[in-house]
């Protein structure tokens, strides 16, 4: 959902945070776990590109937003 939000291909995602495409792909697809520090990657970019991260809490599941 985070990739979508910002308009990132996952080659665009891969390029920019320096991830494997193969690795961003299996991760979405649920078919493979991905070490922390790719994941570190992975959010540093998105945020940078403009995505905040929201924690899950009582009354709403975790996702993402926009930066105003």
């Amino acid at each position: 959902m985070a990739r979508a939000a910002v308009g990132f291909s996952v080659r665009k995602l891969a390029e920019t945070s320096g991830v494997a495409d193969s690795t961003i792909l299996r991760f979405e697809t649920g078919k493979g776990d991905i070490l922390t520090a790719n994941l570190a990657k992975l959010q540093s970019t998105l945020e940078a590109a403009g995505v905040v991260f929201v924690s899950a809490d009582a009354a709403a599941g975790a996702g993402v937003r926009l930066k105003r």
